[in-house]
């Protein structure tokens, strides 16, 4: 065996030991090369199940929560997602692979315009990326069946849950300080919302308006 297809296989194996158990995803991210999205001398932690850091202050996530986050959503072939938080892309290249259309925004556009290139280079033409507040969501394309937020708020927030679907599912990370947070699945019924408390988490902050190089 390769060290490549040995390291994809104790990859898989590690998802798996830390509860990402859903098939579809699994699948998803054995497809989907996360070399791709890191850059410089840390290509070679690709594999490792542990966040690194990229451009903008910002990371990319460690692949159990990515898969964890993916698998809380609840994904069907037909569905549009929005992300908040497009990062260094990782998280939407593995919806892509699992729903029929991703929205994606950062408020950093340097990282947009990376993952847009990324992006192109996999050809994956069914993630469309935006430099907005993702605070705000994105308005003229909602609503949508699913909204997964990579960066952690206080409080759900206000124009997230309006942009969701009647029986739409929001995965986020919410809390008031980087050292306690908790991944939360918020599901929308016809006569409100439904939360439900996942696991501990740590994200960076969800932060109002537009990063500075905007």
């Amino acid at each position: 065996m390769s060290d490549d297809a040995e390291r994809k296989m104790q990859f898989l194996y590690a998802l798996r030991s830390r509860g990402v158990t859903d098939k579809a995803v699994l699948t998803a991210m054995e497809k989907i090369d996360r070399a791709a999205f890191i850059r410089h001398y840390f290509t070679d932690r690709a594999y490792d199940d542990m966040p690194l850091p990229i451009a903008c202050g910002q990371t990319i996530s460690q692949p159990s929560v990515v898969g964890l986050m993916t698998q809380a959503l609840q994904l069907s072939p037909r569905d549009k997602v929005l992300e908040i938080g497009t990062g260094s892309g990782y998280q939407a290249a593995i919806l892509s692979q699992l729903v029929r259309r991703v929205y994606t925004v950062d408020r950093h556009r340097r990282l947009v315009l990376e993952a847009r290139e990324v992006f192109e280079r996999l050809g994956l033409v069914n993630i469309t990326a935006f430099t907005a507040d993702g605070s705000h969501g994105l308005p003229d394309q909602a609503p949508f069946d699913r909204i997964v937020v990579t960066a952690a708020a206080e409080d759900p927030p206000g124009p997230l849950l309006a942009q969701l679907k009647i029986g739409g599912i929001m995965v986020l990370p919410v809390g008031q300080s980087d050292t306690v947070q908790r991944l939360i699945r918020v599901t929308r019924g016809e006569d409100g919302f439904d939360y439900d408390e996942l696991r501990p988490v740590r994200f960076v902050p969800l932060v109002e308006g537009m990063g500075k190089e905007t």
